[in-house]
Parts: C-alpha cells; sequence; structure tokens
C-alpha cells in the first residue's frame, strides 16, 4: 500500500508485458470522510479510492513509507524513476471535476472559503450545480480554475515526472457557465496545446453523471479515451446477447465507426473489460447481479446493468463445469483486449482472478474486498501465464497493433458458412475474421460466443499452410500452440462453443 511497496511488483509487470501503469489517485484526500459502517460488521468504512481530492498539487501522504513531512515526494519520485528504468510509463488518474468540500452541507476546506462562486457551480448564489454525482462541480469554465488545473498538470509532469493522465469525468470540465457541453472546450483545447505538456498521453472518462456521454468525439485529436463501448459490447457478445456480432467485429479493429470521422487512430481507444469501477475479470463471470451490500447503502450503489453472468450459480462454486465455463471466459476476454487494434488495459489483479465477491462499487472497502491477494498469483497461475503468452503474442504480431485502421483489402469477415455475415441477423454469435497486410504472414481469427461447436471453412493459402496459434477451448497449458503444429485438415476447423482460435500462416 506505499510507493515503495508498488515497485516491488515492478518486476511481476514487466515479466506479464506491461508499459504503462496507470494509477488511482495520488492527490491527497480524507480516508476519513465516509460516515456510513459495514451493516454486517459494523465496521466503518473508508475513503478507499481517493476520487474526493483536498488539493491537486499535494502528494498523498499515507502511502509513503516513511510517514515523515515531505517523504511522500521523495518516495514517489523514487517510485516513478524506478518504472521508468524498467521501462514503464506512469499515468495518473487526476480528479478535477469536484473536490472533498461536497454540497452546501459538506465542510469549508480550501476553495469554499477562497471564492466560493468562482471555484463551484452555484444555483441562487448558495446551492450546487452537481455534474459528478458528488453534491457539486467545478467551474472549469472560469479563466481563474482553468490556470490552476493547468499549473497542477504542470506541477505533476516537471516535479513528478509522471508520462501522463487519465481525467475522471472528464465531460465535465467541457462545460460553458450554462452547463452545456462544447465541442471545443477551451480548458481542454488548453491542455491539449500547452507546450510544458506536448508529451504527456491524455486519456478522457469521455463521460459524466449529469448526461454527457462523449466517448467517440471527445475534444482534441490529442485526447485518448476509455472507450466504454469496447466494454460493453466485448461484455454482452460473450454473454451470448443477439445483435452484438457486428459491434464486436468494429471493436476488433479499432473502433472506427466511432474515432475515423474526428480524425482520430486506434492509440485514442482505451480498450478496456474491467476497470476499479465495476466487476472485477474474476466476478464478471461469476455474478449476475451486483452485490455491494457490505457498502451500507441497501446495495442501491454501483451500476445495475453490468451485463455479466454466473454460469450457473451466483458467487463461488466447486462444481467443474461451471469453473471450466467461466475460467474459458476470462480467456476470451484476455485474448480478445490481446487482439483488437487500439490500447488493451488490464485492472490490476486481474492477471490471477481477484475478486471482490460480486461488490461493483468497493470505494468504501480498506479490506480484504479491495485489496490485492498475491497468493492468487500461485493459485490461479494458469491465468497469469495466459495473461502473459496472450500480450506476448499481442508484441510478436504488429500488425494488431498498428495505430491506423484497417483497410478493406486488409481484413475480410466471414460467417461460419464461409461467406460475408449478414450483420443485420441479430442472432449472429459467431464470425472469423481474415487479416492480411502484406507485411506480416496472414492470420485467421475466429470468435464463436454461441454453446455450440462450429466448423468454419478457411481461406486458401499460397504457397504456406494455416498452422494453430491459439485455442482457448484446449487443456490449460496448451492453448497456446507450438509454431510447427500445422491443421491436419487445411481446409476447416471446428471451434467450440465459447471460444477463440486465432490461425496464422506459415
Amino acid at each position: 500500500g506505499t510507493y515503495r511497496g508498488l515497485t516491488e511488483k515492478i518486476a511481476h509487470l514487466k515479466d506479464l508485458g506491461v508499459t504503462a501503469v496507470e494509477l488511482m489517485p495520488v492527490q491527497e484526500f480524507n480516508e476519513a470522510q465516509s460516515f456510513r459502517s459495514d451493516p454486517h460488521t459494523g465496521a466503518r468504512l473508508k475513503n478507499f479510492w481517493g476520487y474526493d481530492p483536498i488539493s491537486f498539487f499535494a502528494v498523498k501522504g499515507s502511502y509513503a513509507e516513511t510517514g515523515a513531512v515531505g517523504g511522500q515526494i521523495l518516495e514517489f519520485k523514487e517510485m516513478v524513476r524506478a518504472f521508468h528504468v524498467a521501462g514503464i510509463e506512469v499515468i495518473l488518474d487526476v480528479v478535477f471535476n469536484h473536490t472533498v468540500e461536497g454540497n452546501e452541507r459538506g465542510p469549508t476546506i480550501s476553495f469554499r472559503g477562497i471564492d466560493n462562486a468562482i471555484y463551484y457551480w452555484l444555483e441562487d448564489g448558495r446551492y450546487y450545480r452537481d455534474f459528478t454525482g458528488t453534491g457539486h462541480a467545478v467551474n472549469a469554465s472560469h479563466p481563474v480554475v482553468r490556470d490552476l488545473i493547468l499549473d497542477a498538470l504542470r506541477y505533476w509532469v516537471i516535479e513528478m515526472h509522471v508520462d501522463g493522465f487519465r481525467f475522471d469525468l472528464a465531460s465535465v470540465l467541457g462545460r460553458d457557465r450554462h452547463g452545456h457541453v462544447l465541442a471545443d472546450a477551451p480548458l481542454l483545447e488548453r491542455i491539449a496545446e500547452d507546450p510544458i505538456l506536448r508529451d504527456a498521453k491524455l486519456i478522457a472518462e469521455a463521460w459524466d453523471a449529469a448526461g454527457a456521454y462523449q466517448v467517440g468525439s471527445f475534444s482534441h485529436f490529442r485526447w485518448a479515451e476509455w472507450n466504454g463501448h469496447f466494454r460493453d459490447e466485448v461484455r454482452r457478445f460473450w454473454r451470448g446477447d443477439e445483435g452484438m456480432a457486428g459491434r464486436f467485429a468494429s471493436r476488433i479493429c479499432g473502433s472506427s465507426d466511432l474515432y475515423l470521422m474526428s480524425g482520430k487512430g486506434p492509440g485514442c481507444s482505451i480498450n478496456f473489460v474491467t476497470c476499479h469501477d465495476g466487476f472485477t475479470l474474476n466476478d464478471l463471470g461469476s455474478y449476475a447481479h451486483k452485490h455491494n451490500e457490505a457498502n451500507g447503502e441497501g446495495n442501491r450503489d454501483g451500476s445495475d446493468e453490468n451485463h455479466s453472468a454466473n454460469y450457473g450459480i451466483e458467487g463461488d462454486s466447486a462444481d467443474p463445469a461451471i469453473d471450466v465455463a467461466r475460467r474459458r471466459q476470462i480467456k476470451n476476454f484476455l485474448l480478445t483486449l490481446a487482439l483488437a487494434r487500439g490500447v488493451p488495459m488490464l485492472l490490476g489483479g486481474d492477471e490471477f482472478r481477484r475478486s471482490q465477491r460480486g461488490n461493483n462499487n468497493a470505494y468504501c472497502q480498506d479490506n480484504e474486498t479491495s485489496w490485492l491477494d498475491w497468493s492468487l498469483l500461485g493459485k490461479n497461475d494458469e491465468i497469469h501465464q495466459f495473461t502473459r503468452r496472450a500480450l506476448a503474442f499481442r508484441r510478436e504480431h504488429p500488425v494488431l497493433r498498428r495505430d491506423i485502421f484497417y483497410t478493406g483489402d486488409e481484413v475480410q469477415w466471414f460467417s461460419a458458412a464461409g461467406r460475408s455475415p449478414d450483420w443485420s441477423d441479430a442472432r449472429t454469435k459467431c464470425l472469423a475474421c481474415f487479416i492480411r497486410d502484406g507485411s506480416t504472414p496472414p492470420m485467421f481469427l475466429i470468435f464463436n460466443a454461441g454453446l455450440d461447436s462450429t466448423r468454419f471453412p478457411l481461406p486458401p493459402l499460397s504457397g504456406t499452410a494455416w498452422r494453430l496459434a491459439i485455442d482457448t477451448a484446449q487443456p490449460s497449458g496448451h492453448e497456446f500452440s507450438r509454431p510447427e503444429t500445422a491443421l491436419l485438415d487445411p481446409s476447416s476447423y471446428a471451434v467450440d462453443g465459447r471460444a477463440i482460435v486465432v490461425l496464422s500462416a506459415f
């Protein structure tokens, strides 16, 4: 739970194939601000995530091992340097859309006492406009506030040497004095064009709690976005929902339907299936419903629609068949991330099946619910090794990582009948794509979200043969085949239900 503790995990991250870490808030916040208790245990709940900053410049003190005044600055810099030596970038999750001061009944700590009407959106001079779900919103349309935010970003880049930022509820920062979302918001353009921040990565959570949803259209071309469409539609495809095949194909190809018209490329799409906010990857296949009772809010908090499934029973199961189904789906999600153009993002602990026991909003759980149990790394080494191999496969095949969209000559989609898919058929749950860009050997990717095994005819090759590279339906440890493994039947391949197959030419 400290900056120095995190450096101890650099070897694990490097071995996994991670090239950047995104840290949840490290700007100073009040852990003891919650007045709720766990109704089962009576234990006082805490602010564990830190999405209520006290100061945009202060480094979180309790994450320092020494606890000495100013020690957190040194330890944070040491951590960043250690990551950089390992070739890993450091991205901060920053919260400029609201602060710890809350609504009109909240504490007066800083901005409210300095100039309430400048720093916050006010109604009738007293009450607060709320675009964030926290009771208020920072007034980013005021030039004083814009300068403050820019100064904070420059500080973290110049003094603390971070490589970029993920902006929480970034759409709030693009609203004008009337609350309207601007197409060319001044603050967002200033951040993108600031000479000091020119090399900093800018990632937007391109929505807010008041209805703005800008995924695919967020501001300046420099801004990348958490692709919420990728998360939801990939989840729904693998759950077997109808009408998802076409959308899933778009996500595999880098989401050109979202970004092409705005002049952005696949590199602006941060692809993810899970993040801190919601189910873990393990829980996505273990719970059909959220279980947030321990948060003390009567299970009303957190999203009600998670596009999840439990495959037979809610929660832990000793049934081998259920566990096989869950492990298969975890592998499908991980491999989908590795095969899709865009930037894949993993939630820490998903590589060894960390669980929050169905809690999809563990912001207040400073306990075993949220902590990373590193003993799971050995217990679930199968998933850990699969994650390593999937990311290694992505590195070994540059065609999957290019920051341009596929052309019609480079990718061709097929149905199980060997024809172009009928994208209007909502019942389609299996499809394949033939990738050939001329610079690398051709690849054939098959995705079967249905329950039944399906045999796919294979495109003919000239002078080469198809080999099996990956099959998520194979037994543990055998999903990735040896390079020399050629297909016995070069004309077709049978794909099990809920499985991905990758064939490559050699």
